[in-house]
């Protein structure tokens, strides 16, 4: 073990929230640049890198600091309460760079090991691939929504083909930013600094160890780590939810502040001293903590499970998405409810309460916040086969 890796393991939950807590102010200082410009400013993302918040879910092997689940919805929430945006793209990165553990060691080193400042950024599309035996030959494809790409340094291409075995097989290729061409598509209405643009290549050349499956295949991980037997897209989801915590949770410290200031307009009384914001803020604060304790708990518990059997079960998928999905949701709840009371505050581009009731609109109507999720769980819960996705 090296020098770096044993240091590593003495972190504990609050080294890594320290590591938000140092660059806090500097979030919340850049957060109205980044919703105009569409991007992180550099000196911020200079700062983040240098908390490495974009290696947490990176092996160690790789400098990364392979952190536990629990501790990374801490993390995302913690962001996210400054900004949505910042929170979003941490959760994104360091979704993509679980793929460390499983491409080999050189290519691993080439992506993130090399590079301080290397992020990996990826999104849904399509492709046409020519399989070769030393690699794949994309003759042109595109892909969208890739969030943090304006930062990265490496972009993933996903397509599905058939093996010659009969069975199907969706791989992401990697390869370097400067190999493609970038396309401006996010002007959207929330989470606006994530960049999540599009991207296309043609006539490129990826070699074989450039690229991983996209399933959950033992025999193609490298790295042991309990954290590299949970697909991607429940490590996603339970760092999105954190984000959509976080939302709630500053849309409400930020409301308790202006309602003990405001009188509206021909009103004798303040906001707070009004039962009815009175009994709003006592169950929005309710829904934030008990959506985050379930999380959390579920959290712990799936990943206690996953070290002990070395494989995430279907009812531990189960469980995440239920939890996850559930407090996205309470998370949508609070914010409208605070949106509503604040009355005319919230209409002006200049409002905190705004920019959060976009952000939060705008994370439920990506995957992991569908309510069909709802559905699958259901389905589960009643001894049903699950419509689960085609693909991790």
């Amino acid at each position: 073990m090296t020098a770096e890796a044993a240091a590593i393991t003495l972190y504990n939950t609050e080294d890594h929230m320290a590591r938000v807590e140092r660059i806090a102010d500097d979030i919340s200082a850049a957060a109205d640049e980044i919703d105009e410009t569409r991007r992180l400013p550099k000196d911020l993302l200079d700062k983040m890198h240098g908390e490495k918040l974009f290696r947490l879910l990176l092996p160690k092997a790789y400098g990364g600091l392979e952190i536990d689940p629990a501790t990374f919805f801490r993390i995302t929430s913690a962001i996210a309460q400054r900004d949505a945006s910042v929170g979003w793209v941490t959760c994104q990165g360091n979704g993509c760079s679980t793929s460390a553990a499983y491409v080999p060691p050189t290519t691993a080193k080439e992506v993130w090991g090399k590079d301080p400042a290397g992020v990996l950024a990826w999104g849904p599309g399509k492709a046409k691939v020519e399989v070769r035996d030393d690699g794949y030959y994309v003759k042109e494809g595109r892909w969208q929504f890739a969030s943090g790409l304006r930062h990265a340094t490496y972009l993933g291409g996903r397509f599905t083909f058939i093996k010659e075995d009969g069975t199907e097989d969706t791989r992401a290729l990697l390869f370097r930013k400067e190999d493609c061409e970038l396309i401006d598509i996010w002007n959207v209405m929330g989470l606006r600094g994530t960049a999540s643009d599009g991207y296309s290549v043609k006539d490129l050349f990826v070699p074989k160890e450039f690229s991983l499956s996209r399933y959950i295949i033992p025999e193609e991980r490298y790295c042991d780590g309990p954290l590299y037997t949970i697909p991607t897209t429940n490590l996603y989801a339970i760092g999105f939810s954190g984000v959509a915590n976080g939302i709630a949770r500053g849309m409400l410290e930020d409301f308790k502040t202006l309602a003990c200031e405001k009188q509206p307009y021909r009103m004798k009384q303040r906001l707070a001293e009004t039962t009815a914001v009175q009994n709003m803020v006592a169950t929005c604060e309710a829904k934030i903590k008990s959506s985050r304790m379930y999380v959390l708990n579920e959290a712990a518990e799936v990943f206690e499970d996953v070290k002990q059997r070395g494989e995430l079960t279907l009812d531990s998928r189960m469980r995440i998405r239920l939890s996850t999905t559930y407090a996205i949701h309470q998370a949508k709840d609070v914010v409208d409810e605070i949106y509503d009371a604040t009355g005319a505050t919230s209409i002006f581009n200049s409002s905190l309460f705004q920019r959060r009731f976009r952000d939060i609109h705008t994370l439920t109507q990506q995957g992991q916040g569908r309510k069909t999720n709802f559905n699958m769980v259901g389905q589960h819960l009643m001894g049903l086969d699950p419509d689960l996705p085609t693909a991790y």
